[in-house]
């Protein structure tokens, strides 16, 4: 757990844009349902002896997923190079990887890192939404 910092950060990123990233990331998150089985993911038993299938229009599913990243992979592509460092060293410090102290030298690398993929990485994070929010709570914002 990361303890909070007595210190007023003067973010280029809006607290309330972060905080609609992280609802979009846990809706993805949600989306996917990591409670299958090997081969019985779509099956339900209905009597000790006999199976049925569960049918099901995925189609739909899928589509209010992917249009959710859609919509959060363009909102992160139109942060400038700033606020785009301070989401990624938010996510970071919500990790684990920096302490919210060093919140500008997480800053810093994540600017070094660049700006072209922020996206697809923060997107490749499995905890995104948890990990931005403890991000912000340890910085006090």
């Amino acid at each position: 757990m990361h303890r909070h910092v007595e210190q007023e950060w003067d973010l280029t990123i809006a607290p309330e844009t972060v905080r609609l990233f992280i609802e979009k990331a846990r809706a993805i998150s949600a989306a996917v349902n990591e409670d299958y089985e090997d081969g019985a993911e779509h099956e339900i038993e209905i009597g000790a002896d006999s199976r049925d299938t569960h049918h099901h229009d995925g189609l739909a599913e899928e589509e209010t997923e992917n249009l959710t990243e859609q919509e959060l992979r363009q909102l992160i592509s139109e942060l400038n190079v700033d606020e785009a460092a301070e989401l990624v060293a938010l996510a970071w410090i919500g990790r684990g990887d920096f302490d919210a102290a060093e919140f500008a030298d997480a800053v810093n690398e994540a600017r070094l890192r660049g700006n072209k993929r922020t996206a697809k990485y923060l997107l490749g994070m499995p905890m995104l939404g948890d990990w931005l929010e403890e991000g912000l709570e340890a910085i006090g914002a």
